[in-house]
């Protein structure tokens, strides 16, 4: 592991599990939402995308629907899953627009900036922690 990133973890304590590799994501571009002191967006959480949150973000400066070849951006789709940054996790949530989070996916380090609590009750369907 490059001696940049923080420990591979995710948020239920296990190793982090890829979030996607077509499109190609990640603040290293290694299909994981691996982070780092470079990773100044902190794109730890890994979120399926939907219509609403694509429009929410559109809305609040950044298009990521819209292509952008000239830096090998593919545009994003609903139904896709991308590393997010926590802030703007964290904007949708508190606007009530946040796309559900992959848990194994998303890394430890979104735990500074919200609940596993709050995680888990926008995880993807059969992905959050059960309670015994």
């Amino acid at each position: 592991m490059d001696a940049d990133l923080e420990p591979s973890l995710n948020v239920l304590g296990g190793p982090l599990k890829p979030c996607s590799f077509d499109p190609m994501t990640g603040f290293f571009r290694d299909g994981c939402c691996n982070t780092g002191p470079e990773d100044r967006g902190r794109h730890t959480v890994c979120v399926r995308l939907t219509a609403d949150f694509l429009a929410f973000s559109r809305t609040r400066g950044n298009d990521l629907s819209t292509p952008r070849p000239e830096y090998g951006f593919p545009g994003l789709r609903p139904g896709e899953r991308w590393c997010l940054c926590a802030e703007r996790w964290m904007e949708a949530w508190r606007a009530g627009k946040a796309p559900m989070v992959v848990l194994a996916s998303t890394h430890q380090s979104m735990l500074r900036h919200v609940s596993l609590e709050i995680l888990s009750e926008h995880a993807v369907p059969g992905t959050a922690p059960t309670r015994h």
